[in-house]
């Protein structure tokens, strides 16, 4: 039995396990295994590597996307650049290789977002693993972005100093953050939705659930909404061509 999975903390929310058990039994592949593996530390990651040798490959989701690259035998040169790995492929000769698939399924995302549109500007709401995979997606875009923290030091505003005009201008909005992911479904992160208008896109990166907090406000200003599941559905199907490759 080939073994994958998905390490991080909590895992409560996740639809990995299911989607892929889902895509094995409709693909009729009866020799792999999808199960999630909360970790209450990354440094837990070579104990279950040592436990399951049979493990093929795992996704990689919050808070371990950036601290589990000192873990690596190898990281690929696009996740090297984008600082983030969610995805990891393990050798026969049992070495460890890391990518980045968030920022395929980000592509997709955007694409199907924004169509035609090139938004002047955009803000970044969170600065985290995921966050860095948005960050390089924009660039590629040639979209100039601003970054919203919790922390005044990793941004260029926190949630309490964001200006009106920042977001009134921003025709863009990414949450790139875990607010509003089940079972939090009530929460949002702190901007001045008022000023949202139906020249607005926002994406979410929650998938669960499919309209959060933050997507329905953008929905109630009149403003173009996406949430995470194209982007976590390319990122699988690419974690699954690295895994077999």
């Amino acid at each position: 039995m080939r073994r994958f999975g998905l390490i991080g903390r909590p895992l409560g929310h996740s639809a990995s396990a299911a989607y892929f058990t889902e895509k094995f039994n409709r693909e009729g592949i009866t020799d792999c295994e999808y199960s999630l593996y909360e970790l209450g530390s990354i440094g837990d990651l070579p104990g279950l590597l040592e436990r399951l040798p049979e493990l093929c490959g795992l996704n990689v989701t919050i808070p371990y996307k950036r601290d589990v690259m000192a873990f690596l035998d190898s990281v690929s040169p696009e996740a090297e650049a984008i600082g983030a790995v969610n995805c990891i492929r393990r050798t026969a000769d049992g070495r460890l290789a890391g990518h980045n698939t968030d920022v395929i399924g980000l592509r997709a995302a955007l694409n199907e977002l924004l169509g035609a549109a090139q938004p002047v500007q955009a803000l970044v709401l969170g600065t985290g693993g995921a966050s860095q995979a948005v960050q390089y997606a924009l660039a590629e875009r040639d979209i100039p972005f601003a970054l919203v923290s919790r922390e005044a030091a990793k941004g260029n505003y926190t949630y309490d100093d964001l200006p009106c005009e920042a977001v009134e201008a921003s025709r863009l909005i990414v949450n790139a953050s875990p607010v509003g992911t089940y079972p939090n479904v009530d929460a949002a992160p702190r901007i001045p939705y008022a000023y949202v208008t139906p020249e607005h896109y926002l994406l979410d990166l929650v998938y669960n659930p499919p309209l959060t907090q933050f997507l329905d406000y953008g929905r109630q200003r009149g403003a173009h909404i996406l949430n995470g599941r194209t982007m976590f559905v390319e990122q699988a199907e690419a974690s699954w061509r690295i895994w077999n490759a």
